[in-house]
């Protein structure tokens, strides 16, 4: 069974990243593959016909999305026309729910096959969206073994395929090399902090964790403290923060990006919640996750939000194994307490380091390449393999 069309529709950067590998592998598969939809600098090279910019579907924010909703309309009703007319084998949404789950309703409707690639945090809130995705999709690829259990057990047809960054990161770092590489010295403590990419998270976060940091390096002579910026703005902003705290200044080391490094060099890893805390897991590094909001967000979170955990390697394994410090408990001191056993407990914290690997492992699938066989599977109308959500290691297994 060959595949002649299919239809992407990506909505950010991370969605280009992921288009483009699917494409990579359904072309190795099916030569001759012509591509259609939306799509970034990657997915065109790998030989998408854009219809529209990539940044079109990337609107965050309640205004934003209000601002730019006559536009998202039009849009949508211009793709649909479009893929109808172009008659794919298959509509694949990657990401960008709100945009794309619609989309695939109405083609699904129209008789096209249709799958979602990337989970929308369904299992974590607003859980009823699950039954207008059933009526959407054929099927739902999730790069994470729990979410892939939340769609099985709703009956949503589904396929676990692994995280590309599980594929990207190596199984093996060096700590020493790495140090050495930043200019970090070789035989002494090191912290890395990570107050978040997002504006509003260094303003809610960056004193805390400046303060936390400014406690520990009194208990400790030797700590140094590493902290990548997400962003050249971020990095301004901590920089300026860093100004109160002159008694971290020759133990801070600010750096512009290289959070994988900062992470890889360290003990232990100070970090707000996000794709961050699964990069640091696949960095095999034992970590803190401290997380603040507004109030009034806060407020909403604890009643619409139905997971025990909030980190990913938590949410991934089914049980406590990173601490979690969130809203009135992210004080400097409780993050400080907190921090200093971690980097008391060193069999504690290879422990987790060796858990953390084993994890890794276990979500390193060769992400694109079960995403190609799930859609060459759904358009040959062949189950998606399921098999293996209950056996991955990172899960609790007495749930």
């Amino acid at each position: 069974m060959t595949l002649e069309r299919v239809y992407l529709v990506a909505g950010e950067l991370s969605g280009d990243i992921l288009g483009a590998g699917l494409m990579r592998e359904l072309s190795a598969r099916h030569p001759g593959v012509e591509f259609r939809g939306i799509g970034g600098p990657r997915m065109e090279t790998q030989g998408l016909t854009s219809r529209f910019p990539l940044e079109t579907l990337s609107v965050m924010g309640l205004v934003e999305v209000v601002k730019h909703l006559p536009e998202l309309i039009r849009v949508r009703r211009t793709l649909r026309a479009d893929a109808l007319a172009w008659q794919p084998d298959i509509m694949i949404g990657i990401d960008a729910p709100d945009f794309n789950i619609g989309l695939e309703k109405q083609l699904r409707d129209a008789g096209l096959t249709t799958a979602h690639y990337v989970s929308p945090s369904v299992w974590a809130w607003r859980q009823g969206r699950v039954k207008k995705i059933a009526k959407a999709v054929d099927g739902m690829l999730t790069l994470l073994p729990f979410e892939a259990d939340f769609y099985h057990r709703h009956r949503v047809p589904v396929a676990f395929v692994g995280h590309p960054l599980a594929d990207e990161l190596p199984l093996e770092n060096d700590r020493h090399a790495t140090r050495q590489a930043l200019g970090l010295p070789t035989d002494v403590p090191i912290v890395a902090l990570l107050p978040g990419s997002r504006g509003n998270e260094v303003r809610f976060l960056g004193t805390t964790f400046l303060r936390a940091a400014e406690l520990l390096c009194q208990r400790h002579e030797a700590l140094h403290v590493v902290i990548p910026a997400a962003t050249p703005q971020r990095y301004q902003e901590i920089r300026q923060l860093l100004a109160s705290y002159p008694a971290l200044d020759e133990r801070v080391l600010l750096l512009d990006g290289q959070a994988r490094e900062a992470m890889v060099a360290s003990d232990a890893v100070l970090l707000a919640s996000g794709t961050a805390a699964l990069e640091a897991m696949l960095c095999h590094r034992a970590m803190l996750v401290a997380y603040k909001m507004a109030p009034a967000t806060h407020w909403l979170a604890k009643r619409l939000v139905k997971t025990q955990w909030i980190s990913l390697p938590n949410l991934i394994a089914q049980e406590s194994l990173v601490p979690e410090l969130i809203q009135e408990a992210a004080t400097s001191e409780a993050i400080a307490d907190q921090l200093d056993q971690l980097l008391a407990d060193e069999t504690a914290r290879h422990a987790l380091e060796a858990r953390f690997a084993r994890m890794h492992q276990s979500l390193q699938r060769n992400a694109s390449q079960r995403a190609a066989q799930a859609v060459t599977s759904l358009v040959a109308g062949d189950p998606l393999d399921n098999n293996e959500i209950a056996g991955y290691e990172g899960r609790h297994h007495g749930r």
